[in-house]
């Protein structure tokens, strides 16, 4: 299942040539999109994967106590500063059990439903659902890698990314609304 919220690069396009592969459109979003695939989808556990992030060969939700998890991840870019980067992410992570969406969640579709799907928030909808998660039952902390873009690192610089990062989820528990947030992190309205 692919979930556009109306890219002009010919995403669907080419995703509706893929077999196996259902495409759909919905508003932009990425919560909106996020539960519009959820509500296609007919498995009984969700992945949420990012367009620019590729899932590690296994990995399963074997365990009934475990409602959800994430994987470790690492970025696509052989710089240090990247890969310790990475490590701290995962260890943080796994410490606070706070997920974010470069880490594939995935979840148990009754519990998904049950939550409410994501909230419909145009930023930080990945740790508020892994917040609400959290509450529900076990969430694994697979250490099988997926692999993720370092674009926004590299183009806006590790340091300057990691403080943003960091400031926008204290912001966010500290109760500052979501889309100013998504002002500040993408620079335009949601």
């Amino acid at each position: 299942m692919l979930v556009d919220g109306g890219s002009r690069d010919g995403t669907i396009e080419i995703a509706r040539r893929v077999p196996d592969v259902t495409a759909l459109v919905s508003p932009r979003g990425r919560a909106t999109q996020m539960n519009a695939g959820a509500r296609a989808a007919h498995g009984r556990v969700l992945l949420f994967l990012h367009a620019d992030t590729w899932l590690p060969d296994g990995g399963a939700l074997a365990d009934p106590a475990v409602v959800g998890g994430r994987f470790d991840v690492r970025f696509d870019s052989s710089r240090p500063v990247l890969s310790m980067i990475a490590f701290f992410m995962n260890l943080r992570s796994r410490w606070s059990g706070i997920s974010t969406g470069d880490q594939a969640i995935f979840v148990r579709r009754d519990v998904f439903d049950s939550l409410g799907g994501f909230a419909a928030i145009p930023l930080m909808e990945d740790i508020e659902l892994t917040r609400r998660l959290k509450r529900r039952g076990r969430v694994a902390a697979l250490r099988a890698r997926v692999t993720t873009a370092a674009r926004k690192w590299e183009r806006e610089g590790a340091l300057r990314t990691m403080v943003l990062m960091w400031a926008l989820r204290f912001l966010y528990v500290c109760g500052v609304p979501p889309a100013r947030l998504h002002r500040w992190y993408y620079r335009r309205a949601p």
